[in-house]
């Protein structure tokens, strides 16, 4: 079952036009369309009403999407005060305040909110910076008002002042050209060495592939706004300059593999996609997973790998028929023997665990708690005591990376303060069906069984140093990829496929690092001699000193 529909917009005017013109004749291709899409959406909806797991809280989710699951936000609703604890919880029998230390939300509500639109002059790194001075006075003057002092500098006045331009602009040199009135000889004027030898400078290379896999613009809608623009750049060419600067950096790719092999902690999940050259193909064979031998698989992924190590973060994606857990497999191939096995952040699936390493697995605590959200409205009592509970976990998290804490610190603070609350509620939960409060069918009884079932690994933070309370690391990243696959819909080859992910990996690494995805690919590009033989100096953490020794080298 599909997780998502795609979006129709067609209201019950349209649809009754389109009846009539079938009736007259036949159906246009766009009509048909339509149609298509409405029969998709009915046997989607139907089948998501056969199923007993569909709760109406999570079937509104699925076909509007999930809105915020703030706990304030979601209590709000259905509990007249969301602040105070329920009588009957456990959360306020025999404890006191969790912990003096982490920030209270009613700290907070002074700061100003994120989102407000306005930037200083220091936020517009790239810009020009223009020096105008005074017209009529120089520091020393005196003071054209009293005639009395003397005028002295002060920190400049700003303004800023944004103009709009093709996200790709071209220079046409028009070079003179002289002939020979007797011998025919033509001599034609030198282009300046700013014109560079290629029509395609590294900078433009990197702006289409930023555009393309670093935004989810497609390679037609860029040639759409640049043909408008009157700089045409035809999208066949777009992916031919991609497809060459792919080869290019390719050894980058490889070793950022490399390096994520050795990551201390690995996340893992996994997204549909479509790749046009293997859809109505089945995979079996040796290129199946073995317990898939029998029923071949037919569906596409892409998957999101975060690996993190000492503060290094690498995003790695992986599109085709192969799960989330099979991809981990590859990539820990490359790990050194003598580390241990990592730990995994993943959800419940048992796709997204590699069969062929050991990792130590770590279940995420986001996940079970969705569970509470679709039922809170049947349940609010008992979701809330969940949801405060959970809450309170993650205040005492967030406090250890505001400190800046080591991994061990973390643990002894987790188990001082997030331990007493966790073992509240495992207690809680086998008191539910103990005493009959709560039908294991229900929706509520579902979520609290999915949760015991996975007890061990939701809480693997209080017996494991540097485990994770969630895999929203991954699921961020994961959504780059849902972003290019509703823009651009589908990869049409595996090549394809294989440059996106490849370009998408390099790119958001260098978002996790902070750096500026623009200036490091146009560097690999411009040191593509070097890439080979020493990679591990152009990774998006590495990359800037080394281009400081290069440039101090070559002068």
């Amino acid at each position: 079952m599909p997780s998502t529909i795609p979006p129709l917009e067609l209201n019950q005017h349209e649809l009754e036009q389109i009846l009539e013109r079938a009736l007259t004749a036949p159906l246009a291709r766009g009509d048909y369309q339509k149609l298509r899409a409405v029969l998709d959406t009915l046997a989607y909806v139907t089948q998501l009403l056969e199923d007993n797991n569909t709760t109406l809280q999570r079937l509104r989710q699925m076909v509007f999407g999930a809105s915020t699951e703030k706990t304030r936000q979601v209590l709000q609703n259905v509990v007249a005060n969301p602040e105070e604890s329920s009588p009957a919880s456990p959360a306020t029998q025999g404890q006191g305040s969790p912990s003096p230390e982490p920030p209270s939300s009613a700290t907070t509500q002074s700061e100003p909110s994120p989102g407000h639109g306005r930037n200083g002059a220091q936020a517009y790194t790239r810009a020009e910076k223009v020096k105008v001075g005074h017209a009529t006075l120089r520091p020393g003057d005196r003071c054209p008002k009293c005639q009395k002092g003397k005028v002295y500098r002060m920190p400049p006045g700003v303004l800023v002042r944004i103009v709009g331009q093709a996200p790709l602009t071209a220079t046409v040199y028009e070079l003179e050209k002289l002939r020979c009135n007797l011998c025919g000889e033509v001599f034609t004027a030198e282009p300046p060495a700013r014109a560079g030898p290629e029509k395609y400078d590294a900078t433009a290379a990197s702006m289409m592939i930023l555009l393309k896999y670093g935004t989810g613009l497609p390679f037609y809608r860029l040639e759409g706004l640049q043909g408008n623009l009157g700089t045409p750049l035809p999208a066949s060419t777009q992916w031919e300059i991609a497809a060459k600067k792919a080869a290019m950096v390719q050894p980058v790719y490889q070793e950022l593999i490399r390096q994520a092999a050795q990551g201390d902690v690995v996340y893992n999940d996994d997204t549909s996609m479509k790749i046009l050259a293997l859809m109505g193909k089945r995979q079996s064979g040796p290129g199946a997973a073995a317990e898939e031998q029998e029923e071949e698989r037919t569906g596409i992924f892409t998957s999101g790998i975060v690996s993190t190590r000492a503060g290094q973060k690498i995003a790695l994606f992986f599109t085709g028929r192969k799960h989330a857990g099979e991809n981990l497999s590859d990539v820990l191939a490359q790990r050194a023997q003598e580390l241990g096995p990592p730990i995994l952040m993943c959800d419940g699936l048992d796709r997204n665990v590699p069969k062929a390493f050991q990792t130590i697995v770590s279940n995420c605590l986001l996940h079970g708690r969705r569970k509470f959200i679709e039922v809170v409205t049947q349940f609010p009592d008992e979701c809330r005591y969940l949801l405060e509970t959970l809450r309170e976990v993650y205040k005492h998290d967030a406090f250890c990376r505001k400190q800046a804490i080591s991994p061990e610190e973390r643990l002894a603070y987790h188990q001082n303060h997030s331990a007493p609350l966790m073992q509240a509620l495992e207690k809680w939960f086998a008191e539910q069906f103990a005493e009959r409060k709560v039908e294991p069918n229900s929706g509520l009884g579902q979520a609290i069984r999915y949760m015991q079932k996975r007890w061990s690994r939701l809480t693997l933070f209080l017996r494991q140093a540097g485990a994770p309370l969630d895999s929203n690391l991954v699921e961020r990243i994961l959504k780059r990829a849902i972003l290019h696959r509703k823009n651009s819909l589908f990869y049409k080859t595996e090549n394809g496929a294989y440059v996106g992910d490849l370009f998408m990996s390099l790119i958001h690494t260098c978002h996790l690092h902070g750096v500026n995805a623009f200036d490091y690919l146009t560097e690999l590009q411009n040191h593509a001699d070097q890439l080979v033989a020493r990679p591990q100096e152009w990774l998006p953490w590495t990359y800037r000193k080394d281009c400081v020794h290069t440039s101090a080298d070559s002068q």
